[in-house]
């Protein structure tokens, strides 16, 4: 069985990426047509929204309530729309809560802004910082810049017989065509599937897809959910980025530009409103 990867990356993934970049054949090389999502240590990229996209049709992921949606230059938290029919009860229940949290102008924030790995497919939620890829032949890695948390793809290998769930869980990847398609199972029920803090149940099994559209400036990933602890059905969203570079091809000024660097969620991140946050992850010994 292969090894999981630690709750939380070394910081040091910062100052080796550029080089490790630099160093790695083409991912071309594995096979024609395989998408190249990072020709060199500065192409990153930037989620479009902190929302799912629905799909074209069928189910598909929670969205905002359409009586309490967002008034442009008015602060607010997410509130869930509870009519969409994937929704067991007690998840129901569960958002109904974090609804009335919301609607009181109390913080809602999910873990993440606490500095806790979020998880799948809450991954593909994260905003404003960029996601770099490092690929080789065997695997696919995906990293978030702003805490450094980290995805392991393994390709063309099954999943462990035996798997003790995890915060990203196992994720085995495989190459059709122009597209990088991603299984993940053994997932922990520590995390929520959005920013609505829509819960889950250790059953639950992603499958990405993700391809170069766009002539490659936009990165799309097609996402399939299933959690029958959880949802009434499989329930299908997309996630869209745009491509940043070293020229610094992203509108938002907040963006880093070029290879990443090194940022510390943790960092003057304090319960200064005394809302009763979760508490920051605090390490109990030392690491060595």
């Amino acid at each position: 069985m292969r090894k999981m990867e630690s709750r939380f990356a070394p910081a040091i993934v910062a100052g080796v990426f550029a080089a490790a970049v630099a160093a790695l054949p083409a991912p071309a090389a594995q096979g024609d047509g395989v998408p190249n999502f990072a020709p060199d240590a500065s192409t990153a990229w930037i989620a479009a929204g902190q929302d799912f996209l629905p799909p074209a049709s069928g189910p598909g992921p929670i969205m905002p309530d359409p009586a309490h949606r967002p008034v442009p230059g008015r602060p607010q938290f997410r509130v869930a729309d509870l009519s969409n029919p994937i929704l067991q009860p007690w998840v129901r229940d569960a958002l109904r809560q974090a609804n009335e949290r919301a609607l009181s102008g109390k913080a809602a924030y999910t873990p993440k802004e606490r500095c806790w790995p979020i998880g799948m497919p809450g991954f593909l939620l994260y905003p404003v910082f960029p996601v770099y890829f490092l690929q080789t032949p065997k695997e696919v890695t995906m990293i978030w810049s702003e805490d450094h948390q980290v995805r392991h793809i393994y390709l063309d290998q099954p999943h462990s017989p035996r798997l003790t769930p995890s915060w990203f869980g196992e994720s085995v990847g495989r190459y059709e065509g122009d597209t990088l398609v991603v299984d993940t199972t053994g997932l922990n029920a520590k995390t929520f599937v959005d920013n609505y803090r829509t819960p889950h149940t250790d059953k639950l099994h992603v499958t990405e897809r993700f391809r170069l559209i766009d002539g490659g400036k936009t990165l799309e990933a097609r996402v399939h959910v299933e959690d029958p602890g959880a949802f009434t059905m499989p329930w299908d969203a997309v996630q869209r980025y745009r491509r940043i570079g070293a020229a610094g091809d992203a509108a938002d000024p907040r963006v880093p530009k070029g290879p990443m660097e090194e940022m510390v969620c943790a960092e003057n991140n304090g319960d200064i409103f005394g809302e009763g946050l979760e508490p920051i992850p605090t390490a109990a010994r030392p690491d060595f």
